[in-house]
């Protein structure tokens, strides 16, 4: 996958075109990932320990990887990403700048 757990991404197709977060959770084996504030949806949870209320939640709903790019670190613009090989170690960039993505 293109973007990891932590990376600041853009939404660039669906109901949350153009809404900017962060990765909260990345699910490859569905190719899908769940972006902060984004594809919020209700949830009917029954009452538990953790929700002892019960009643209707809303929640971030994993949304497919091909719908979000990540953002230039220099410019904050959503870019494509490639790949570079830095002293052994395999890195992402931004096609964009040129910049490293991984910190």
């Amino acid at each position: 996958m293109h973007v990891k757990k932590g990376d600041k991404v853009q939404v660039i197709s669906g109901k949350d075109k153009g809404k900017q977060g962060v990765i909260l959770q990345a699910l490859p084996k569905k190719d899908r990932v769940i972006v902060e504030g984004v594809n919020i949806v209700k949830k009917h949870a029954k009452p538990s320990q953790l929700n002892p209320q019960g009643g209707i939640i809303e929640m971030e709903a994993a949304i497919h990887v091909s719908n979000v790019m990540p953002l230039d670190p220099k410019t904050g613009e959503p870019t494509r990403v490639g790949y570079k090989v830095e002293d052994g170690k395999k890195v992402r960039i931004a096609k964009k700048s040129g910049e490293a993505l991984d910190k």
